[in-house]
C-alpha cells in the first residue's frame, strides 16, 4: 500500500503542533528543528544576525524553527545534514560528487523552513487585525508542490524521467569568512555562495531556467568565476525566474510501495513563450542590488540600453577569464 502524502495547504495547518514533514501530532510544541542548520551558523556565527521578514520584522538566524517530530529527525533529515556539510567542509570539488537531487531536497527544506515562518508571522498579523489570512492561489500552488517534492526526503517519492529544478554549480574565488545567501520565496529561488563556490537553484522550474541560460552556461562551464562574476549570473537566474510564466503541473502515480510524480507539459494550451520579455532596465535594477558591495549604479549598468554592463562577457560575447577582472578598490 502506497505511503500517504501530507499537504498542510490543504486545511493551513502551520501550527507548531504538527510535524512539518509528515503533518504527525508532536508530543510537546517544542520538539522543533532550525530552518538554518546548527552547523552552518556555527561556521558563519550566524545564530543572532538579523533575519528580516516579509511583514518587516526581524528575527535572528537561531529563532527561525520548523516543528518537527524526533523521529523524522533522526531518520531522514540528520543523515541528510551530515551528508550535506562533509560535502561543504571539502568545498567545490565535495559538493560537485553530491548528488544534486540531495542538494535539491536540502535548499528546498531550508526554503520551505522560510515559508513557513513567514506564513506563522502573516497568520499572526492578519489575526491581530481580526483579518482572516489569505494567499494567493498561484503561491499556494508553488508551495504545495515544493512540499510535495521535499517528502521524497521521508517517503519512496520518485521524480519520473525530470528533476523538478534547476542547479548550477561554480567554482568561485571567494573570501575566507564570506557567507553569500540570497532567496526569493515567490519564485523559489535559493543562491548560496561559501568556500570556493557559489550554487543556485530554482526549486520549481522543472529545468527551465538553466535552459533558458543554456547559452551562456556553455560558455562559462567549468571556469572558476570571480565573485562579481557570480553574482552576475545570480542575477541573471533571479531575473529570469521572476520572468518564468508557468505554474507546473504534476501527476501523481502511486504504483506498489512508490509514488511516481510525472511532469505535465510546460507548454500546455498557452501558446505564449514560457518567459515573459526580458527588459534591460529591470534586469539592470536586480543586478545593481546583486553588485551592491562594488558600489555600480543602475545608471553606470545600463548606460548602453543595448549591452548593459557586464563581468562575464566582452563585447564580443566571450568569457572574461576571472584573474583578468580588475575592480576599482
Amino acid at each position: 500500500m502506497p505511503q500517504q502524502l501530507y499537504n498542510p495547504f490543504s486545511n493551513f495547518n502551520f501550527s507548531n503542533r504538527n510535524c512539518f514533514l509528515t503533518g504527525e501530532a508532536l508530543s510537546t510544541s517544542e520538539e522543533k528543528i532550525q530552518v538554518f542548520p546548527q552547523w552552518l551558523m556555527s561556521t558563519y556565527g550566524l545564530e543572532d544576525k538579523p533575519f528580516k521578514l516579509l511583514d518587516e520584522s526581524m528575527a535572528t538566524y537561531k529563532d527561525l524553527k520548523l516543528p518537527c517530530s524526533a523521529a523524522v529527525n533522526e531518520q531522514y533529515l540528520e543523515p541528510l545534514e551530515r551528508e550535506i556539510a562533509a560535502a561543504f567542509e571539502q568545498g567545490y570539488e565535495g559538493v560537485s560528487r553530491l548528488d544534486d537531487i540531495k542538494l535539491f531536497q536540502w535548499a528546498g527544506k531550508l526554503l520551505y523552513g522560510i515559508i513557513f515562518n513567514e506564513i506563522q508571522a502573516g497568520i499572526r498579523q492578519q489575526h491581530a487585525q481580526g483579518e482572516e489570512f489569505s494567499m494567493s492561489q498561484a503561491i499556494i500552488h508553488k508551495f504545495t508542490h515544493l512540499h510535495l517534492m521535499l517528502q521524497s526526503i521521508n517517503l519512496s517519492l520518485e521524480f519520473d524521467e525530470f528533476k523538478p529544478f534547476s542547479l548550477v554549480l561554480f567554482r568561485v574565488n571567494n573570501a575566507d569568512d564570506v557567507f553569500g545567501y540570497r532567496d526569493e520565496i515567490n519564485t523559489l529561488t535559493f543562491s548560496l555562495r561559501i568556500k570556493d563556490f557559489g550554487i543556485i537553484i530554482c526549486l520549481q522550474d522543472n529545468g527551465t531556467n538553466a535552459n533558458y541560460h543554456k547559452e551562456k552556461l556553455d560558455k562559462i562551464i567549468g571556469q572558476p568565476l570571480h565573485p562579481i562574476q557570480f553574482e552576475e549570473l545570480n542575477a541573471k537566474f533571479f531575473y529570469s525566474a521572476y520572468l518564468f510564466n508557468r505554474l507546473p503541473e504534476y501527476n501523481i502515480l502511486p504504483v506498489n510501495d512508490t509514488i511516481y510524480l510525472e511532469a505535465m507539459p510546460l507548454r500546455g494550451m498557452s501558446s505564449k513563450p514560457l518567459f515573459d520579455h526580458w527588459v534591460t532596465k529591470t534586469y539592470g535594477q536586480v543586478l545593481e542590488n546583486f553588485w551592491k558591495n562594488w558600489g555600480f549604479l543602475l545608471f553606470e549598468i545600463i548606460k548602453n540600453p543595448e549591452e548593459p554592463m557586464s563581468f562575464l562577457f566582452d563585447a564580443d560575447g566571450n568569457f572574461i577569464p576571472a584573474d583578468t577582472i580588475q575592480l576599482p578598490v
